[in-house]
């Protein structure tokens, strides 16, 4: 006989889940034990184990929800059905609201990656994955901007995103985003110049973003 609630996650799971993302990104991966998740969810160990056999099952599962809000912005900001150069715009706008957010401490990714160095480690592959979908989501927006050239702009914007979300914890975080902004700007600008224009002549960009 099926329970009438298979399928969906218990009250139980979703209030672990729910701790160990907001420990995890607020406090570190390896600071953070299984007893205090327990505690502050007010489950016993028994019920942890039996919906995450282990710690790092956890930890895979919290990116994976981090995973899920960032493809909910991308996936929104395409919805609103912009201009390529508009949603790339979009996209940016969402990152800098992040960063302006309280309680930001960076990227959940790359904090998780900077935990888990081995290359071996399921945490490091899923961080992998998630920062390739990122990178071909933001070369397929600039392809509709322009075609060719459209994976090194994207480099180039996951490089200044994650500049961006290092200092955005550091430093002020209206300032960071300004510059962030402006950067996302000015690789637009570059990246929709054709190449036979500009003062400098074929084969040279019009304006260099800003760094």
């Amino acid at each position: 006989m099926r329970s009438q609630s298979e399928g969906r996650p218990s009250e139980a799971r979703s209030r672990l889940l729910g701790t160990a993302i907001r420990l995890f990104y607020a406090e570190g991966i390896h600071a953070v034990g299984i007893d205090r998740i327990v505690a502050e969810a007010q489950v016993t160990r028994a019920t942890l184990y039996r919906h995450f056999p282990g710690k790092e099952d956890l930890v895979l599962a919290y990116l994976n929800e981090v995973d899920r809000a960032m493809r909910g912005q991308a996936d929104a900001a395409v919805a609103a059905g912009l201009p390529a150069a508009d949603t790339v715009r979009a996209l940016g706008e969402s990152i800098a609201q992040g960063i302006r957010s309280p309680g930001f401490r960076g990227c959940a990714f790359l904090n998780a990656a900077a935990e888990h160095p081995a290359p071996e480690s399921p945490v490091r592959e899923a961080v992998l994955a998630h920062r390739q979908w990122f990178l071909e989501t933001v070369t397929e927006l600039l392809a509709k901007v322009r075609e060719t050239g459209a994976e090194p702009a994207a480099r180039h914007f996951v490089m200044m995103r994650d500049g961006a979300m290092a200092a955005g914890c550091l430093f002020d975080p209206a300032l960071v985003c300004e510059t962030f902004l402006h950067g996302v700007e000015g690789l637009l600008r570059v990246h929709a110049a054709t190449d036979d224009i500009g003062p400098a002549g074929p084969g040279h960009a019009v304006d260099a973003p800003a760094r």
